[in-house]
């Protein structure tokens, strides 16, 4: 049947998305553009650092520095290293279809991955299969991760459940034609997001992974197609 479960990283597998989001609202400000918490979840959140990088430099008028990624990975990376913690139950989803095929299609680069990777002791239940946006022509919302990662692990679309946490990577899953799962589960979700990831077009809402998981069972199991849960 060629099922697959793809995850996005950030806010999905790692409770990352607070963290990284306040260092870069931090880095942005200090650059000349006034940048709140909640400004990077809203501009930001979801897209690839180069993506980013193009929108900051509109907003200033000019090139960023040069050295500017690499020092924002490093100031992330350091306060992941002190404060990293994985999403409630994400351990035990993937113990529960420890049969099924896997991988993580993420927004970040692969060096961040993983390292993350290695703090959450993760490493070995993903192996080879993660897939950044760094390498495909365009981040999401487009579903080119998506359909490239579905590619390398010989999936069918129609058969791949897609778990995001933000609007951009909804919007990716369902134009990949996969069925998505809108998590509400990390800290960093907020009054208002699910109704957000409902309007890009999540298939299911889940607010935990027991909940996740249920969806995951009939969509695999019952050859369910995408819909609402009542």
């Amino acid at each position: 049947m060629d099922d697959l479960i793809i995850f996005d990283f950030d806010g999905v597998i790692a409770d990352s998305e607070i963290l990284a989001n306040t260092v870069l609202a931090e880095a942005i400000t200090e650059l000349g553009v006034p940048t709140t918490l909640d400004d990077a979840y809203r501009l930001y959140m979801g897209k690839r650092l180069a993506d980013v990088i193009t929108s900051v430099e509109v907003e200033l008028g000019h090139a960023l520095p040069r050295d500017f990624p690499a020092e924002f990975q490093a100031r992330t990376l350091a306060r992941f290293r002190k404060e990293l913690r994985p999403v409630d139950g994400v351990y035990d989803y993937i113990d529960a279809f420890s049969d099924v095929p896997r991988c993580i299609a993420s927004s970040s680069s692969p060096e961040r991955l993983s390292v993350c990777l290695k703090l959450l002791r993760l490493e070995k239940a993903f192996g080879v299969h993660v897939y950044s946006a760094s390498n495909v022509p365009r981040g999401k919302p487009h579903p080119d991760l998506f359909i490239h990662a579905a590619e390398r692990m010989g999936a069918n679309v129609t058969r791949t459940v897609v778990i995001e946490d933000s609007t951009s990577g909804v919007q990716a899953g369902v134009a990949a034609g996969m069925n998505v799962i809108g998590l509400l589960a990390a800290s960093h979700i907020q009054d208002g997001h699910e109704e957000r990831l409902e309007k890009a077009g999540a298939h299911f809402l889940a607010r935990s992974y027991i909940d996740v998981e249920s969806i995951t069972r009939d969509l695999l199991t019952n050859d369910s197609r995408p819909g609402s849960l009542e």
